[in-house]
């Protein structure tokens, strides 16, 4: 590996791995920046950053790494013992949190499922958060995602930012939920045009919108169920 003097204290602090995730959330962060953080140091030879882009590189993926043997992980790239056990102890992590989320997807049934799900997160929120749920062909959840926090209008919650994941999950259907701070939840005229333009999105783009669940203070609406998706 090529000498590489550079070292992550050496970035403007805006710009340092660990200070953006902090800032803007692990999901803003690259695989390298990520795996970066982990070895929080780097070697002689390259910098934190420049060793995980070498690791992904030479081990071809993320999964690469994850399976790939201690010893030579630690001949290729002269890592010490203590390097080779945090990628290692990660990587475990990762795997036993996959395994874990595969074993507990829960499967939505009805409008009453989402609340369920959703209520003890969303009832005493003092803004909205608009929340998309993306669901495979058997109706479970593979991810809940968090698309837009203020006040809603027609206008605050664009298709493209809610079909994105969709797309990339491979997520067969989606339903939309938010919640009502006031505690009331009782659609507005906001509520049922964003509704709409999700709906439209989700035809031209062959993932259907299956419902928009409202969630008040220990009550809920499903606008399916007053008739509002169509």
């Amino acid at each position: 590996m090529e000498k590489d003097a550079a070292t992550i204290k050496d970035l403007p602090e805006q710009e340092r791995p660990r200070e953006r995730l902090l800032r803007f959330g692990p999901q803003s962060l690259s695989t390298a920046d990520l795996l970066a953080i982990i070895l929080r140091t780097g070697t002689a030879k390259a910098s934190a950053i420049r060793l995980a882009e070498k690791l992904l590189a030479d081990f071809g993926s993320l999964k690469g790494v994850a399976t790939a043997d201690p010893e030579e992980m630690s001949r290729m790239f002269g890592l010490g013992q203590a390097k080779v056990a945090q990628i290692c102890a990660a990587m475990e992590l990762g795997k036993r949190l996959a395994a874990f989320m595969e074993d507990s997807k829960p499967t939505i049934r009805g409008p009453e499922d989402v609340a369920q799900l959703l209520m003890p997160e969303l009832r005493h929120e003092p803004k909205e958060h608009f929340k998309a749920l993306y669901l495979d062909v058997k109706s479970r959840v593979l991810r809940a995602r968090t698309v837009f926090v203020g006040t809603l209008d027609g206008s605050t919650v664009h298709p493209r930012e809610v079909f994105r994941e969709a797309i990339s999950l491979a997520a067969a259907s989606i339903i939309a939920a938010h919640n009502h701070p006031s505690g009331d939840p009782t659609p507005s005229p906001e509520d049922i045009a964003i509704t709409h333009r999700l709906l439209a999105a989700g035809q031209v783009i062959g993932i259907d919108l299956v419902d928009h669940v409202i969630i008040g203070d220990g009550r809920w609406v499903s606008l399916k169920e007053r008739g509002m998706l169509g």
